[in-house]
């Protein structure tokens, strides 16, 4: 596929951001670290009409065990039985809807912005404000690293002109409850 045409598909994708009415979910599964466990827990979120946002998954505390989070959006009125479904597959110890919840989240982003001339002192100002690192600096661009909650991204991300953003990559969020709790 030519760059031509691989621009022109990615002119007709949808925008993340053009619904921000919906209401996002953060569930926490703790899965046995196996082989299909991934396509099992996405095929419930699949038939039941809820769109997957983010999905983050990385080993747990305990050897053989995985934490996946996932920030998701759908019809808020299955999202109790959803869970309940989740948490009935074989190789899911549980798993808990966060949404609600008293809980620490945070996601971190990679942004690689063209600034020749005089916009990299004004992106590198965007920079300060938003407490990002500089972690590559280039004759034509430079790569910021970020982290917080996902609104903080959101705005800092917004502050940049289309143009001057040659690639972004986020992580999707993380989860954890406070206190004594169990994510």
């Amino acid at each position: 596929m030519n760059d031509l045409n691989s621009t022109a598909q990615l002119d007709q994708s949808p925008d993340p951001t053009a619904d921000k009415s919906k209401d996002l979910h953060t569930i926490s599964l703790l899965v046995r670290d196996a082989p299909g466990v991934l396509v099992r827990v996405a095929m419930v979120f699949s038939r039941r009409g809820y769109n997957i946002e983010s999905l983050v998954v990385s080993p747990a505390a305990r050897v053989g065990f995985s934490r996946m989070t996932v920030t998701c959006s759908g019809d808020p009125s299955i999202l109790e039985q959803m869970i309940k479904q989740l948490a009935k597959l074989v190789d899911v110890v549980h798993a808990l809807d966060h949404t609600t919840s008293d809980r620490f989240e945070t996601e971190i982003a990679l942004i690689k912005i063209r600034c020749e001339g005089d916009f990299r002192r004004e992106a590198l100002e965007i920079a300060e404000h938003f407490n990002a690192k500089v972690v590559d600096y280039a004759a034509q661009s430079i790569i910021l690293r970020v982290y917080g909650d996902s609104d903080k991204l959101d705005a800092m991300i917004a502050l940049f002109p289309e143009e001057k953003i040659i690639e972004l990559i986020r992580s999707g969020k993380i989860v954890m409850t406070r206190a004594l709790e169990v994510t």
